[in-house]
């Protein structure tokens, strides 16, 4: 009972720590985040990075640049903002809505799902289109639910048409305008995706901070053209690159880009840019909380001092059997058959140890909210799979633990133990 107890205790505390980092850690779009590249260029220079890393956004110029020489399958620029929204009729009060600026491949190249309707296209972006996407949960305020497309909504008093509602879209970690924002990592997707040139035509401000490379961090954005001209990196910049040959040629043309401004004079150092992918960008920006990690971190290592424990009571649970095993061996029971026995009894211990830890798990994942924000907390659940790999972890711990102990038992010489029971 003791040892299925502490196998139960060291199991679950592990198991509760790895759902959390499952869910902090997770690929948000494991089928493409290989083909998913985020280019950055050092417009900053080498006084006003950090580790002589680029800015994680782009100024406006170097964004626009990115955007319209085409040199990647597809390509998308954001920015996130909010704006007051009402339906054209004005029969529902303004709300405030948050939501992002974006360009026509946005949609395509992170599988955003549509309910109703669909994106915009190239020719929406080159004409400023007045269109607008927005997600179920707006759709069902407004019109309760029903097929918007073609309808009008009212967005900072301006009448857009409603290209199409979203389905139910809400990837974790939010990782398509992390550069941008800080620690909105677990905060839901916006509700409102208008185009980037028709934002830029608003002068609609973003909503996140913007990185100028000044001593003080303050540089001259009063007006909107002096903003789009200025070395303020603010715009998140995504490409599609589908092979290896892809991303070096795209690397390639980053680092002729960044070399043109030097020739131009706008930039006075050696060029200095990055590409990474999807999964290397978050961790690059640190994604995962450090409380996730060091909960792993702590719950593994009494995990471990568990099974240092439970070594130590199989060896003793064990040797007190030598008299039984002495004489099973003297009737030709053979040492393969006494390591069988053991590790059988081991394992079942474990499978009981790993059901006990199955309810303790659970019990900790209704409690995680305590040590983690709510946002964090709502992403952990159990599934079949983290109640499989529970039972699965306690019966090979078990198992393992049981290795040394039953090598000891399996030396016991028979005419030994004979001979002290005569």
């Amino acid at each position: 009972m003791l040892v299925v107890a502490l196998l139960a205790f060291g199991v679950s505390a592990c198991m509760v720590s790895y759902a959390v980092f499952r869910a902090t850690t997770s690929d948000p779009l494991p089928a493409k985040s290989s083909r998913l590249y985020v280019p950055q260029v050092d417009n900053f220079g080498p006084s006003y990075t950090w580790q002589g890393e680029p800015p994680s956004t782009l100024s406006y110029t170097d964004a626009m640049a990115l955007w319209q020489a085409r040199k990647a399958s597809r390509q998308t620029l954001l920015y996130p903002a909010t704006w007051q929204v009402e339906s054209d009729d004005g029969s529902t009060p303004a709300m405030s809505m948050g939501g992002d600026a974006v360009t026509a491949d946005f949609f395509a190249m992170f599988d955003v799902p549509f309910r109703f309707g669909g994106g915009w296209n190239a020719y929406d972006d080159a004409q400023r289109a007045t269109v607008v996407v927005i997600s179920r949960r707006l759709n069902d305020k407004l019109f309760g639910g029903q097929n918007s497309t073609g309808q009008a909504i009212r967005l900072d008093g301006h009448v857009f048409r409603i290209a199409g509602v979203l389905e139910d879209w809400n990837p974790k970690p939010r990782f398509f305008d992390l550069g941008t924002s800080d620690n909105i990592e677990f905060d839901d997707a916006g509700d409102i995706y208008i185009p980037f040139t028709r934002g830029i035509a608003m002068q609609k401000d973003s909503t996140t901070y913007r990185g100028c490379p000044t001593e003080s961090g303050i540089y001259d954005t009063s007006r909107w053209d002096a903003r789009l001209t200025s070395e303020c990196a603010w715009i998140d910049a995504w490409v599609e690159l589908a092979t290896p040959a892809d991303v070096d040629r795209y690397r390639e043309y980053l680092r002729n880009y960044a070399g043109q401004q030097l020739r131009l004079g706008r930039f006075s150092w050696a060029p200095n840019i990055r590409l990474r992918n999807l999964m290397d960008w978050m961790a690059y920006l640190e994604v995962t909380p450090r409380a996730s990690s060091l909960s792993m971190l702590v719950s593994a290592s009494f995990l471990l001092i568990v099974l240092v424990n439970v070594v130590g009571l199989m060896l003793a649970r064990f040797m007190r059997r030598a008299p039984e095993i002495g004489i099973r061996r003297a009737l030709g029971a053979s040492r393969a058959a006494i390591y069988r026995q053991f590790l059988i009894e081991g394992a079942a211990m474990g499978f009981v140890g790993g059901l006990v830890g199955v309810a303790l798990t659970l019990l900790g994942l209704w409690g995680v909210g305590g040590l983690f924000e709510p946002k964090i907390a709502r992403l952990v659940h159990a599934d079949a799979s983290l109640i499989a790999l529970t039972v699965l972890l306690a019966v090979a711990a078990t198992v393992v633990s049981a290795l040394y102990p039953t090598w000891r038992a399996a030396q016991t010489q028979p005419a030994w133990q004979i001979k002290i029971n005569h």
